[in-house]
Formats: C-alpha cells, sequence, structure tokens
C-alpha cells in the first residue's frame, strides 16, 4: 500500500520507518542533530514550497520533509 505525503509523491508504506511532528519533536536536541547530519549527507528532501510540518524517516535512511501533518500522514 502506498500513503501520499507531499505534493507529487507517495511512498511504500512498507518502506516507512517512522512519521515525526516537526515542532514537537526539534525540541530534542538528538532529534535536531539527526537533522542536521541527514542534511549535511544530501538525505534531506522536501516536499512541496510550504512550511514543512512533519518528516518522514524512509529505511534506505532518506529524510522527507512533508507540509503534511504527521497525523494526517498517519491516517
Amino acid at each position: 500500500m502506498y500513503l501520499h505525503i507531499g505534493p507529487s509523491k507517495s511512498v511504500r508504506r512498507e518502506d516507512i520507518v517512522a512519521i515525526f511532528d516537526l515542532d514537537s519533536s526539534t525540541v530534542s536536541l538528538y532529534t535536531r542533530k539527526f537533522l542536521k547530519e541527514a542534511e549535511k549527507e544530501k538525505r534531506v528532501i522536501p516536499l512541496g514550497y510550504e512550511l514543512p510540518k512533519s518528516f518522514i524517516i524512509m529505511r534506505d535512511e532518506t529524510v522527507y520533509l512533508s507540509p503534511f501533518n504527521s497525523s494526517t500522514i498517519y491516517k
């Protein structure tokens, strides 16, 4: 089954490791460090031009920044 995670982007549900809310999860120093390292390694892919509300970590270690709320994607 596929999930729509942003404009023109759907991914296989089995390939998703985690879905996080950007506002609440970036309070943690470890999360900020993880995102900074992923960005430095060019593994972060923004979806659309809107302000991201969530991020999705994939099995291949790609991180998608989604304009959709994490609860919306989870449903």
